[in-house]
């Protein structure tokens, strides 16, 4: 059993993108952030904003990589190198096309299902898949062409809506997750999703 002790929540860094789909794992990180009382700050080492919380008595980094998607895994490896965080003790949260907005489910290793945070990340990792995800819906566009403007752009009202109370329900669960309940976790986020 490992507890967590690294959760990453992905996106694009700036303010024309942080209302953006493609940031609802980031979403996650300045929410922990908020409920832990917190402040995400900038650090050169870790290429990306980073925060410690204690939940269970467990220190627990938080980092929003700053670099762009596509190289989410520089901050995620310097990071779990420099703690000595094993990719098990590791949860990555990031938005999830194949499930529509509101929904968020857990999931323990696999590939990267076209998520180019995930694919650097992974890459990083010396091809070490066995990171925890979180996957936090965000709907599909219809049109595989369209994805790419899709995800940079903002959802409806009522899908942020969603989505925010999606994010509320991880939280519900954080201190599970972090104590690596997952099966407990994930009975209770899927039930209500």
């Amino acid at each position: 059993m490992s507890t967590i002790r690294l959760i990453a929540g992905l996106g694009n860094p700036g303010p024309q993108y942080e209302n953006t789909r493609h940031n609802a794992g980031a979403w996650l990180i300045y929410a922990l952030a908020s409920r832990y009382n917190v402040e995400l700050k900038p650090n050169k080492k870790f290429f990306g904003l980073v925060a410690k919380i204690t939940i269970n008595s467990d220190d627990v980094h938080l980092i929003f990589p700053s670099t762009f998607m596509n190289r989410s895994g520089q901050g995620v490896q310097a990071l779990a190198s420099y703690y000595k965080i094993l990719p098990s003790e590791i949860l990555v949260a990031h938005d999830e096309l194949d499930f529509p907005a509101g929904t968020v489910k857990l999931k323990t290793a696999g590939g990267h299902g076209g998520h180019n945070g995930l694919r650097d990340i992974i890459s990083k990792l010396g091809g070490d898949k066995e990171f925890h995800r979180l996957r936090i819906g965000i709907g599909h566009p219809g049109d595989k062409n369209r994805v790419h403007d899709y995800v940079l752009g903002k959802p409806s009202v009522s899908d942020k809506k969603l989505i925010e109370r999606s994010i509320e329900d991880v939280e519900q669960v954080i201190e599970k997750i972090i104590a690596d309940e997952m099966s407990a976790a994930m009975n209770i986020l899927h039930t209500n999703n």
